[in-house]
C-alpha cells in the first residue's frame, strides 16, 4: 500500500483549502448574542463538514427546542457573506499541493457541503477556481456530508473509481464520508479533533496540504 498512487485528488472547501471555519466561528456567537443566545464555540466546531440538516440536529440538541436555528443562522449568513465577500485567505500549502499535482496531471476535484454557485464565488475569490476539474456542491446530492454521496459523485465526475482517488478533509464528518465510499482519506488538522476510532480508518494524516505532496514522491 505504500507504493499506491491516487489518480484523482478530492477536497473538501472550507477549513481544507480556504481559511474560512476559524473566522467563521465567533459570527455565530455575534449571532446569537442578537436573539439573546449564547452560542459556545464547542457547538459550532461539531459542526464543521456537515450538511444544513445536520448542522441544525447539533445545534438544536446542545441548544434546546426554544433556539431560533432559522432566525440566527439567517444573520449568521448575512456576517459571512460581509466578511467574504471580498477576501478568502488560503491555508497553508495550498499552492505547493496543486502545483504538484497540476505537474503531474492528477484531476482535481471539490467536494464541499456548501451550495455549488456559492463555493464556486468563494474559490474564485480565492483565486484557485481554475484548478479544479470539477465542483460539486452540496445541493448537487440527496444527503449530504457524512454521507458518502457527495465524494462518490465527485469521483464519477473526475472519471475515476472511488478506489483510484485519495480525499483530503479536515472535519470528522468528511473523513467518515470518505471511508464509507471507498476512498482512501487524508486528514489535515485543523479545529476538530476526530476519534481514534475515526482515525484508524484514515489512510494518512499531515499538518497542512503542503506536507502531503510526499504522497506523489
Amino acid at each position: 500500500m505504500d507504493n499506491w498512487r491516487p489518480l484523482g485528488a478530492i477536497f473538501d472547501m472550507d477549513g481544507l483549502l480556504l481559511d474560512t471555519e476559524r473566522p467563521a466561528i465567533p459570527l455565530w456567537t455575534i449571532a446569537g448574542k442578537i436573539y439573546g443566545w449564547d452560542v459556545d464555540s464547542e457547538t459550532v466546531i461539531m459542526t464543521l463538514g456537515l450538511s444544513g440538516v445536520g448542522t441544525r440536529e447539533i445545534f438544536m440538541k446542545r441548544l434546546g427546542p426554544d433556539f431560533p436555528y432559522d432566525k440566527v443562522k439567517e444573520e449568521y449568513k448575512r456576517l459571512y457573506i460581509e466578511t467574504f465577500e471580498k477576501v478568502v485567505e488560503l491555508k497553508t500549502g495550498v499552492f505547493t499541493l496543486l502545483d504538484r499535482l497540476y505537474s503531474l496531471k492528477i484531476p482535481l476535484a471539490v467536494a464541499t457541503s456548501t451550495r455549488h454557485n456559492y463555493a464556486f464565488e468563494k474559490l474564485s475569490t480565492a483565486g484557485i477556481q481554475d484548478r479544479f476539474d470539477v465542483i460539486v456542491g452540496g445541493d448537487e446530492i440527496t444527503n449530504g456530508k457524512p454521507a458518502p454521496d457527495i465524494f462518490l459523485l465527485a469521483a464519477r465526475k473526475l472519471g475515476k473509481l472511488p478506489s483510484e482517488c485519495v480525499g483530503f478533509e479536515d472535519a470528522p464528518a468528511g473523513l467518515i464520508g470518505l471511508h464509507a465510499a471507498g476512498i482512501r482519506s487524508v486528514f489535515i488538522k485543523d479545529m476538530a479533533t476526530p476519534s481514534k476510532e475515526l482515525l484508524s480508518t484514515v489512510w494518512r494524516c499531515f499538518n497542512d496540504l503542503g506536507e502531503a505532496v510526499q504522497l506523489w514522491d
